[in-house]
C-alpha cells in the first residue's frame, strides 16, 4: 500500500481500493434484526410496566382508597354523622353504604351524598377537640405543661391505632382484610367524637362524667356493631352466624376499657 502511495496513480495499472464496499444485504439485516429485538423488546417491556402499574394501582385502590373522598362534606353530613355517632339508637334509615356506577364499575357515594359512608374530618376534629379539652382539663388540675399535654397527644393516638387494629384483626378473623385502611381508620376515629363528651362534662360539672361516659361507651359499641355487620361483613365470603355474633359483641365490650382509659386525663399512662 504505501508503494503505490509512493508511486501515485500509474497508467495502466490498477489500484486496489483504500475502503471496502459496505454490504448492502449486511447493513439491511443488521437494521431489521435490530429494529425486530427494539421492538420486541419494547412491547415486552410496556407489558410488564403497564400490567405492573395497573397491579400497584388496583391494590393502592383496594386498600387505601383516595384520600380526598374523606373530605368530602358539608355541614348538613356533619350534623347528620353527628347523630348517627352519639345516638346510634335513634337511626331510622338502614346502614348500607349508597353504591353508583363510575367506570364501568360500582363504587362508593362520598359522604356528602351518604350519611353512612366513612369520613376522616369529623375523626380529626374530634382527635384534635380531645386534646384541646384535655389540656383545659390539665390545666383546671394545676398539671398542666407542654410535655403533659404532648403525653395526652401520644396517648389519643395510641388509642386510636388501638381501635384500628381492633376492628382490623376482626375482619382478618373472619377471613376478609380487603376493607381499604381509610375506612377503618375512619370508623376507628369515630371514638374522639364519643370521647370528647365525658371530658368536657367533667370540665362543666364534674359528677357528669360518671353517667356520660357509660353513655358514650355504649352508643359507640352499637354504632360500630351496626357499621361492622352491614357494611364492612359485607366483603366476607363465608358467613358463621355464632362466629360473627361473639366478635361483634367483643367489639362493643372492648370500648368500655378503652374509653376509660382515654377518657382519665392524668399525666400517668394507665390510671
Amino acid at each position: 500500500m504505501e508503494m503505490y502511495n509512493n508511486l501515485g496513480a500509474q497508467p495502466g495499472v490498477p489500484r486496489p481500493p483504500t475502503n471496502p464496499q459496505p454490504n448492502p444485504f449486511g447493513n439491511a439485516f443488521y437494521g431489521a434484526g435490530s429494529g425486530l429485538i427494539r421492538g420486541g423488546l419494547g412491547a415486552y417491556g410496556e407489558k410488564i410496566l403497564g400490567s405492573s402499574s395497573e397491579y400497584v394501582q388496583s391494590n393502592i385502590s383496594r386498600y387505601f382508597s383516595d384520600p380526598q373522598y374523606y373530605f368530602q362534606v358539608n355541614d348538613q353530613y356533619v350534623r347528620n354523622k353527628l347523630k348517627v355517632v352519639l345516638l346510634p339508637f335513634l337511626h331510622r334509615g338502614h346502614w348500607t353504604r349508597i353504591t353508583e356506577p363510575v367506570g364501568g364499575r360500582l363504587s362508593y357515594k362520598p359522604p356528602i351524598y351518604d350519611i353512612n359512608a366513612p369520613d376522616l374530618y369529623i375523626p380529626f376534629m374530634a382527635f384534635g377537640t380531645y386534646v384541646v379539652l384535655a389540656g383545659v382539663s390539665l390545666g383546671l388540675q394545676g398539671k398542666f405543661s407542654p410535655e403533659a399535654l404532648n403525653w395526652l397527644f401520644v396517648k389519643g393516638l395510641f388509642g386510636w391505632f388501638l381501635q384500628v387494629m381492633l376492628l382490623k384483626v376482626t375482619l382478618l378473623s373472619l377471613g376478609s382484610g380487603e376493607a381499604p385502611l381509610l375506612d377503618i381508620l375512619a370508623y376507628a376515629g369515630y371514638t374522639f367524637t364519643g370521647l370528647c363528651l365525658p371530658v368536657f362534662g367533667r370540665i362543666i360539672w364534674r359528677y357528669s362524667y360518671y353517667f356520660l361516659m357509660p353513655w358514650t361507651c355504649l352508643c359507640m359499641g352499637v354504632f360500630l356493631v351496626k357499621t361492622m355487620k352491614r357494611v364492612l361483613f359485607a366483603e366476607v365470603r363465608t358467613y358463621d352466624s355464632s362466629r360473627h355474633h361473639y366478635l361483634l359483641l367483643f367489639i362493643a365490650l372492648a370500648q368500655f376499657p378503652l374509653f376509660m382509659w382515654l377518657g382519665n386525663i392524668s399525666i400517668n399512662w394507665l390510671f
